[in-house]
């Protein structure tokens, strides 16, 4: 018997589409320089480890909406490093990473065939693909552009990825009052908020953007700040109402992030320390590679926060990545993003020190 694939129809996944670049890059007698993807690369903090074992023993299921502790540890943090007050413990729930939460959110929403989902012009491609499963339409808008009637879900992302753009304050309000008046609910990718450089990104749920968090959810990731990809750690918060009903359905499909992996994310979420010292990290390879690639004949658009240099060299993207592939570098076209990416690439600063370096002198010769 041979099964055939139904539903909509989704895009390749781009990544798989570097393959023959990456061939190339691996070629170089220095190694590749991989900065395609924004995965962490620096350790696990050891108080992190420590605690993601301290309770593998425990045999039995874990609870969807998360320990009332990791909660807790959620809604402190929350006001601590982003500003945001007035959270309830009851409106926090953890998720398996934040992209299988943008992945479903449309889905888990009731976002269906006739409703539109609106994103940002160049965007995380998850926010598309989530729309196109959901059976709805997709509308990308051009910087200030209102989302039309019949849409039902608009994804705002600040600091953007992969442009690093961040959203003023009056650009955030702006887009959730053009929401709440077609009744669409507000998502807000928050996943790169600790990371600022150039300019202060704020939450969707600060008190500065909203007086109530009627309509408006925020996603929340620990794999940048903690380095904690390969456990899959996030949170959707905000709207109670949303969040009840996101737990409901959630329970029902074993949407569960594992008793492990959740005291981990306590402990994360209580600890400062280790966010700066990754956020250094951060940004002392940002300060190399960014001056490298800019002396390389390369124009570097927005990056004010996040993990990504958004990079032009005036030509096609694809010629672009060709030209860092013969260097031994890898790095994302703009293309993976939307048609208004098609003359940038994405640059991560998710290498190590000395990868960085390499990919300096490179740029240099």
């Amino acid at each position: 018997m041979i099964l055939t694939r139904r539903g909509p129809a989704l895009p390749d996944f781009p990544w798989d589409s570097l393959a023959d670049h990456a061939a190339k890059a691996r070629k170089h007698p220095g190694g590749v320089v991989d900065l395609s993807v924004g995965t962490p690369v620096d350790p696990v903090p050891a108080v992190i480890q420590s605690a993601l074992s301290s309770v593998a023993h425990i045999p039995g299921y874990p609870v969807t909406h998360g320990t009332p502790e990791l909660r807790a540890a959620f809604v402190a943090a929350a006001e601590r490093r982003y500003g945001i007050a007035g959270l309830s413990e009851q409106a926090v729930l953890p998720t398996i990473g934040s992209k299988e939460l943008v992945a479903w959110l449309p889905t888990l929403l009731g976002v269906g065939p006739g409703d539109i989902v609106a994103v940002p012009a160049v965007a995380y491609p998850t926010y598309e693909v989530g729309a196109l499963m959901a059976g709805a339409e997709v509308v990308r808008l051009a910087d200030d552009e209102l989302p039309p009637a019949g849409t039902k879900l608009v994804w705002l992302n600040s600091p953007s990825n992969p442009t690093g753009r961040v959203l003023s304050a009056e650009q955030l309000r702006d887009a959730v009052a053009a929401a709440r008046e077609l009744g669409a609910v507000v998502a807000s990718d928050e996943c790169y908020l600790s990371l600022p450089w150039d300019a202060s990104p704020v939450s969707v749920l600060h008190p500065s953007i909203v007086d109530s968090f009627d309509g408006v959810l925020a996603v929340h990731s620990l794999s940048k700040t903690s380095s904690l990809a390969g456990y899959r750690a996030g949170f959707v918060t905000g709207d109670p109402e949303l969040i009840a009903g996101l737990l409901e359905l959630r329970k029902h499909a074993g949407m569960i992030v594992p008793r492990p992996v959740q005291e981990a994310m306590r402990v994360a979420l209580e600890d400062d320390a280790h966010v700066v010292e990754q956020r250094a990290r951060y940004l002392a390879r940002r300060e190399v590679l960014k001056p490298a690639l800019e002396a390389a004949g390369f124009t570097v658009s927005h990056s004010d926060a996040g993990l990504y240099l958004w990079s032009s060299r005036g030509e096609d993207a694809w010629e672009t990545i060709s030209w860092l592939a013969d260097r031994g570098i890898l790095a994302a076209p703009g293309t993976f993003y939307g048609p208004a990416g098609a003359q940038h690439v994405r640059i991560a600063l998710t290498a190590t020190d000395e990868r960085v370096a390499a990919a300096v002198e490179r740029l240099k010769a």
